[in-house]
């Protein structure tokens, strides 16, 4: 015997179906593809270029076409969790990732992802290496990424992204012997992130030539351009240019009466300086400029323009500076000048090529170019750099 559907019966059948309609309608629509290579894959492809080569604005774009084509794409979304991270924006960042988890489908899919949070977390404490910034002890961000780094070699022991991030990670954390493991691992492997890790590893092997003996010593080591702030960090800091000078400079006393207002405006004429007020660097610069070093005096405008960088040519001054002073060899600074210059790229009338001299004459500085016996005096110095300077003043301060 047929059943007969009852009318009220069948209209909720049909409301129920609409509304299931309605739903979905409402969610997000893949855009039809407006040429061949208009496809989520090459979009994120191209993102990540761009995204390696810091065109945040363009490379998230690139995800956002990608994730218009295909909602559901992991690989766009993590892009866009990457972006969102260079930016500043951590929160959104972990955001996207949590989003890709939900669709991440192949192994590769399942690695970029775990090297995604690897960036993140590393990324969201980045500002834990700039002089005069100290981090609150938090080892959790470093947990989260070691836990990444085993799900991902446990997909794949051969990936070299998860060790070459692993290895940022642990640069980051300061803990310098891990980070060189984990770049060592990289170039065993012989894949992707060969030169990026090569680089590093070099960096490294020149960062423990140095042995930086404070952790601002560390965060120096890992600047590409040293300002003058940093400077005056690098000289308070690792060399103790304030005791040295107590030390072996004469300090005779002086009984003469002085105006008590004027000798206090001297003073802070001394240590002043317009553009220093809200660094976090201002103590060490304030006691470089007390001790009058030349190349990191305040200029004639007032400003001592602190994240001006500093390059060979001024930092062999600094040290020429430091020589003279410690040594009380005054002759110092006029015993190369009408000499002829051994340097393809140094004209001997140059303001600082006696100081070039006197430097790479005793071995603390040499050519740059090894190949034309460049010294190059206006490339910016390296904070790994500096430190090997700094190493070997110590050596020639001792002999």
């Amino acid at each position: 015997m047929i059943r007969r559907i009852k009318p009220m019966s069948l209209f909720r059948i049909l409301a129920v179906v609409s509304a299931v309609i309605f739903l979905l309608s409402c969610g997000p629509k893949a855009q039809k593809p407006l040429s061949q290579l208009d496809t989520p894959e090459h979009h994120t492809s191209t993102g990540i270029r761009l995204l390696q080569q810091q065109k945040l604005v363009d490379a998230g774009r690139e995800f956002e076409l990608a994730l218009g084509l295909d909602p559901g794409y992991a690989k766009a979304h993590i892009g866009s969790g990457l972006v969102n991270a260079c930016q500043n924006d951590f929160t959104g960042g972990l955001a996207a990732l949590k989003q890709a988890e939900k669709h991440v489908r192949t192994d590769e899919e399942k690695i970029f992802l775990r090297v995604g949070y690897i960036r993140v977390n590393t990324m969201s404490h980045a500002e834990c290496l700039h002089i005069g910034t100290e981090c609150k002890p938090d080892d959790a961000w470093l947990k989260y990424s070691e836990d990444a780094f085993d799900q991902a070699v446990l997909i794949d022991p051969k990936a070299a992204a998860p060790h070459y991030f692993m290895g940022e990670a642990y640069l980051t954390a300061l803990d310098l012997d891990r980070a060189g493991r984990m770049f060592s691992r990289v170039l065993d492997l012989n894949g992707a992130y060969v030169k990026e890790a090569d680089d590093r590893w070099k960096l490294l092997q020149k960062i423990q030539r140095a042995m930086p003996g404070t952790k601002t010593g560390k965060k120096i080591a890992l600047i590409e351009r040293m300002t003058r702030a940093d400077m005056a960090a690098l000289f308070l800091e690792e060399l103790k240019i304030g005791a040295l000078y107590a030390r072996k400079t004469p300090n005779p006393f002086d009984t003469a009466f002085k105006d008590p207002e004027k000798a206090g405006s001297a003073s802070a004429g001394r240590t002043g300086a317009a553009d220093i007020a809200n660094h976090p660097l201002r103590a060490d610069i304030e006691g470089m400029i007390r001790i009058g070093m030349r190349g990191l005096e305040v200029y004639p405008d007032g400003n001592f323009r602190p994240d001006e960088p500093v390059n060979r040519a001024a930092y062999a001054m600094m040290i020429e500076d430091i020589l003279i002073r410690i040594s009380g060899d005054h002759a110092l600074a006029t015993r190369f000048i009408g000499t002829p210059s051994p340097f393809p790229d140094l004209r001997s009338d140059l303001p600082y090529f006696n100081a070039v001299m006197v430097v790479t004459s005793r071995g603390i500085m040499e050519a740059r170019d090894m190949m034309s016996g460049a010294f190059l005096p206006l490339e910016p110095v390296a904070g790994a750099d500096a430190l090997l300077v700094i190493r070997k003043m110590k050596e020639e301060l001792r002999y």
